[in-house]
């Protein structure tokens, strides 16, 4: 029943998604984008309006007195956001700050429906303590109970707390005093309002598609008008190409004061899904390959496939944040044999969500990447530093 409505759940999403990005145009695509456009409308007043309440202090925000970090996007998914998460938080650890990441876990397991309903009956607070991914020294939570990004940077961070909480005060509050934290890294947190303080806000934007088709949810994928840029203090621009002077220009008149950094995702090494064993980048180089992944922006990732010398002979897409079946996953299998394929390589946020298989006929390994600065390095060390001695 559940893996039924969860495909529904993502046959619906891709349909939404071909309508956002007009690539549909039959009568049913037609009237879905007309509802999409008015309840846009009503999402952008909707936005402007939590804005100015909190900007008069009608809606208080709340501060802990330690140094907050929010890493966002002003669009939905696809810009490459938890490797430049897992960079600042790299480099705040190795200045000697005691960093925790709180995420909301998106597609994490949710809390009880019936713990729900008794706290909106009694009208109280949810008292359950974070979820802790990782205490700074062990691994403590799967990806189910976890969600895909905090588990991944719970695994590849040592010495950073990693903590999931809805309520991102409650979750913050529980790193200082269980933990000691003394700098908070937001997940995704450029529309979090609820905790300000000492705050430093980074947004990244994707250079491909930079503010999506322009349309506000749930007829485009931006979360906030692209003026309210004005508030970041740094921009980071992903998957530089390095033809990004009309983007930069773009972003100089909504933001002329922020730092703007441009990087791209780079590739470390690959990993096999189910030993563990690492191979060096030259591992595709002549070698047919298939592809299997649940992104937002699976071109990028096929793409750097080719680039690193492969054959892309198959490839299978599933929407983004698919937990995959032990089913699912024997159909890639057969399927790329029958291409030929001598080697399958998906994603490391993908790989945390396989279940395990026996079959080990055709290697299977996840690409683990980074993020590598192209421009602005000096920008990104000031503000490393701002933050760590302000």
């Amino acid at each position: 029943m559940r893996e039924n409505f969860r495909a529904w759940a993502e046959s619906l999403e891709t349909f939404v998604l071909e309508v956002i990005f007009d690539e549909r145009h039959d009568f049913k695509a037609r009237l879905m984008r007309g509802f999409l456009f008015g309840s846009s409308k009503i999402f952008t007043v909707a936005v402007k309006l939590r804005r100015w309440l909190y900007n008069f202090r009608i809606l208080r925000d709340k501060t802990l007195g330690v140094q907050v970090i929010a890493i966002g996007n002003l669009t939905v998914g696809g810009t490459g956001k938890t490797p430049v998460v897992e960079k600042f938080a790299r480099e705040l650890r190795d200045a000697g700050r005691n960093v925790a990441i709180l995420s909301r876990g998106y597609r994490s397991k949710p809390v009880p429906l019936h713990q729900k309903i008794v706290n909106k009956i009694l009208l109280r607070d949810d008292q359950t303590p974070p979820r802790v991914v990782s205490d700074g020294k062990s691994l403590l939570l799967d990806s189910e109970m976890a969600g895909d990004e905090p588990y991944m940077l719970a695994s590849n961070l040592k010495d950073v707390v990693v903590l999931v909480d809805k309520d991102r005060v409650k979750s913050g509050r529980f790193a200082i005093e269980k933990f000691g934290c003394d700098t908070l890294l937001l997940d995704d947190g450029f529309q979090y309002w609820n905790l300000r303080g000492r705050r430093h806000d980074v947004v990244l934007i994707d250079r491909q598609q930079p503010f999506g088709n322009e349309h506000l949810l749930p007829r485009g994928t931006l979360r906030e008008p692209p003026s309210h840029l004005a508030r970041a203090h740094t921009i980071f621009i992903t998957k530089s190409d390095g033809k990004t002077e009309a983007l930069r220009e773009r972003i100089a008149e909504l933001n002329p004061a922020a730092a703007v950094i441009e990087c791209v995702h780079q590739p470390l090494y690959f990993e096999d899904v189910f030993t563990g064993e690492r191979k060096g980048l030259e591992l595709l180089t002549g070698k047919k390959v298939a592809s299997l992944s649940g992104i937002a922006q699976p071109e990028s990732f096929e793409q750097s496939l080719v680039k690193l010398g492969g054959e892309l002979v198959y490839s299978k897409r599933f929407a983004d944040h698919h937990r995959f079946t032990q089913q699912e996953i024997l159909n890639a299998i057969n399927r790329a044999k029958k291409r030929q394929a001598e080697i399958i390589v998906t994603t490391q946020k993908d790989a945390v969500r396989f279940p395990k298989i026996d079959r080990r006929d055709v290697p299977f390994y996840f690409m683990r990447v980074e993020i590598k600065i192209v421009a602005g390095a000096n920008d990104f060390q000031d503000c490393v530093r701002k933050i760590c001695f302000r």
